[in-house]
């Protein structure tokens, strides 16, 4: 198993209080990864700190072997780490295809000039990115809104955008954070089904966090568990699911 990400030590603190506390993990080229834990864990504040939205006072994040702990968030996701978000962030008042492009405009390299007049290099780059867009819609079985304003969209099908956001970028790794909070049982199916294909016909690691446990517990090859800011156990779903410290954390009582 061939490492692709890799927090170390990582200790992260808002005034008084510890969000993260020497938390290290490793996660391996494909495989879905989770991170569950109660309310307040610390499960949004790690996904903040790999994708360079927090910094963390201590500890190190490594990329592919690249210690990337003091690059701006920019640069991680050039290096191919994309994050979907609990909270959807998108561009409401914009389609479904511009929102898509915009995923991409990290990997498009005419300037200012030549993406203006719409010439040369700057349409052929504009057309293959567009081939690689709508291949994106077709995987996400989202042609019928393409067009659609994204604003004016159902929670489920916004959060289908913001998925094909992130494929945009033509990731290694996503870092999704709840992408199943609030979907109906059909729309958490679908977004079961995407995951998986993500995962084993694009060879996308994902890092997840989900609070559906029966989703974790079907379709992760391994869990992390943390608990005001601690990590406290790691391991298989069966193994992680079986851990008194775990079940403690979740039903506030000994075993």
């Amino acid at each position: 198993m061939e490492e692709i990400l890799r927090v170390d030590n990582v200790f992260l603190s808002f005034g008084g209080v510890n969000a993260l506390f020497d938390v290290s993990l490793t996660v391996y080229k494909r495989e879905i990864f989770s991170i569950i834990g109660p309310n307040g864990a610390g499960k949004t504040s790690l996904l903040n700190s790999i994708s360079g939205f927090y910094h963390p006072q201590r500890g190190s994040i490594y990329f592919e072997g690249k210690n990337i702990t003091n690059l701006p968030s920019h640069k991680r996701a050039e290096l191919g780490i994309a994050r979907t978000f609990q909270n959807i962030e998108l561009f409401k008042g914009m389609t479904v295809l511009d929102n898509l492009m915009l995923g991409a405009h990290i990997h498009m390299k005419s300037g200012v000039l030549s993406g203006g007049i719409y010439w040369g290099f700057a349409e052929k780059e504009e057309l293959a990115f567009r081939e690689k867009i709508e291949e994106i819609i077709d995987f996400l079985e989202i042609e019928h809104i393409r067009y659609a304003v994204t604003g004016q969209l159902s929670y489920g099908l916004q959060k289908r955008v913001e998925l094909g956001r992130a494929l945009a970028m033509d990731p290694k790794i996503i870092l999704m954070d709840e992408p199943m909070a609030g979907m109906t049982i059909e729309e958490k199916e679908d977004m079961v089904r995407f995951i998986i294909d993500i995962n084993e016909e694009r060879d996308i690691t994902v890092v997840l966090i989900e609070h559906d446990m029966g989703v974790v517990m079907d379709i992760s090859d391994r869990v992390a568990v943390l608990d005001f800011g601690k990590k406290i156990a790691e391991g298989k779903p069966e193994e992680v699911k079986n851990d008194p410290k775990v079940i403690k954390a979740y039903i506030g009582e000994e075993i």
